[in-house]
């Protein structure tokens, strides 16, 4: 069975995968946009090692923002 989810949680301890774990997200967020053409992407660093990447009215299609709390 596949899920298909507009938010992804990304944990990581080490500089070296947050990278590859960001695109990953960040690709597969993008493939689900491209359904409906109406949300971007919204990276969120949540604390250090925890951020979260979701589809987002708050940004237009076709763009990825990075907001920082």
């Amino acid at each position: 069975m596949t899920t298909i989810t507009d938010r992804i949680e990304i944990q990581v301890d080490s500089r070296d995968i947050l990278d590859e774990r960001l695109n990953d997200a960040v690709r597969g967020l993008q493939e689900l946009a491209m359904e409906t053409g109406t949300q971007g992407i919204l990276l969120t660093r949540n604390k250090p090692g925890h951020y979260t990447a979701a589809l987002s009215d708050q940004v237009p299609f076709g763009m990825t923002r990075e907001l920082i709390h």
